[in-house]
């Protein structure tokens, strides 16, 4: 399938899809996805991410939702009223490290658990 704001830029890694399940939706933890894709796609040297976002959107498809990929930081590089190409400026999350560092501090935080044996 091809999209009509098709081809993504030579700069950029193209984020396809991601799903959080329902009961974990609201939590952050899709702007927390966002955020470690972009770390690790700046430490391998591309200056931006871009998808495909879904403007129609209404329920689990293969394609992100467009709203999702704007509040997380995406902006528009190509309209289009059902499928818009968005990118995501890597330098930007220059200024997210700390944010997914405590975040991911108080996710481990909330998992771990107290040892079964303690040595002796």
């Amino acid at each position: 399938m091809a999209f009509p704001t098709s081809p993504v830029s030579p700069d950029a890694v193209q984020l396809m899809t991601a799903l959080i399940l329902p009961q974990f939706q609201g939590q952050g933890l899709g702007r927390m996805m966002v955020q470690t894709v972009a770390k690790d796609v700046l430490r391998r040297g591309f200056k931006a991410i871009e998808a495909f976002g879904d403007a129609r959107w209404n329920g689990p498809a293969c394609v992100l939702p467009a709203d999702h990929l704007l509040a997380v930081g995406f902006k528009t590089v190509r309209p289009h009223p059902t499928y818009p190409r968005l990118r995501l400026e890597l330098r930007t999350t220059l200024s997210w490290k700390e944010d997914v560092e405590l975040a991911l501090d108080r996710l481990l935080g909330a998992v771990q658990k107290e040892p079964a044996l303690r040595p002796l």
